[in-house]
């Protein structure tokens, strides 16, 4: 009997932190660890845990040292993402092959515009592409002889895709050529940025694993945010984009650190 009164006990507790938690944040905006930890009387450990759950019910998002108020959008589900600006996603695709040449190595993320990447990749020769998606193994595989090696992890059907701490430690076990990303938004001064911490994790495990950081965005994710941070504009390699895009945004980006722009 005293084992369930203690877990009622810790429920309890646990739904105080969390009201307590985002009153803190309507207040201020933004929070600390350390400010909700001295505010609560916890540690920074149970605090932390806190926060992930507060953002898994999509209360806040949390971001380097903290949190803020969940004030960004949803993003559009996955099979509305495939749908949507296909001729773009598809002139990116065709960029980005020309970085990439027989016997390379790839790291390529879960997303509708890697998925059209994987259809033009198909036709290349002998690659070896690590990836979290479905979709790009079934895209490549069977074709010109390309190695696909499918990271293992929690699978997420609303996005095709393995996520979660498997998936990270499985690729820091490799190093590769390039990594080809497709983040949620990229702003000069935020960075590249998506809407989920599960796809933010992949994203920044292989670009630190990869000589080669490419960023694929089509001109409708540039000047805008997201979330959470993938990178600094000052880690992008090459940003490949459609013809659509801003020069004055192109060129806000250069200033913020991105290496090389294609499209």
């Amino acid at each position: 009997m005293r084992g369930p009164c203690r877990e009622n006990k810790r429920s309890m507790w646990s739904q105080e932190r969390h009201d307590k938690i985002l009153l803190l944040l309507r207040e201020r905006h933004r929070l600390t660890t350390d400010e909700a930890a001295r505010e609560l009387g916890v540690s920074r450990e149970t605090v932390r845990r806190d926060l992930i759950e507060l953002e898994q019910g999509g209360k806040l998002a949390r971001v380097h040292g903290g949190a803020v108020q969940s004030e960004v959008p949803a993003e559009a589900s996955y099979a509305e993402r495939a749908q949507s600006r296909r001729r773009q996603k598809q002139a990116i695709a065709r960029q980005a092959l020309t970085l990439v040449r027989p016997g390379m190595s790839l790291f390529i993320d879960a997303g509708s515009t890697t998925h059209a990447l994987a259809q033009a990749l198909a036709q290349a020769q002998e690659l070896r592409v690590i990836t979290n998606s479905v979709a790009v193994c079934d895209a490549m595989a069977g074709r010109q002889g390309h190695e696909l090696l499918m990271l293992g992890g929690a699978y997420v059907p609303e996005t095709s895709g393995t996520f979660g701490e498997f998936t990270v430690a499985e690729i820091s076990r490799h190093r590769v050529d390039v990594a080809l990303i497709s983040p949620t938004a990229l702003d000069a001064r935020q960075g590249a940025s998506s809407y989920l911490w599960a796809e933010v994790a992949v994203a920044q495990a292989m670009l630190a694993r990869a000589r080669q950081r490419v960023l694929l965005a089509d001109s409708s994710k540039l000047g805008q945010g997201s979330r959470m941070q993938v990178c600094d504009c000052a880690d992008i390699d090459v940003l490949v984009t459609d013809n659509e895009a801003d020069p004055q945004e192109l060129d806000r980006l250069t200033r913020a650190g991105v290496a090389q722009v294609m499209f």
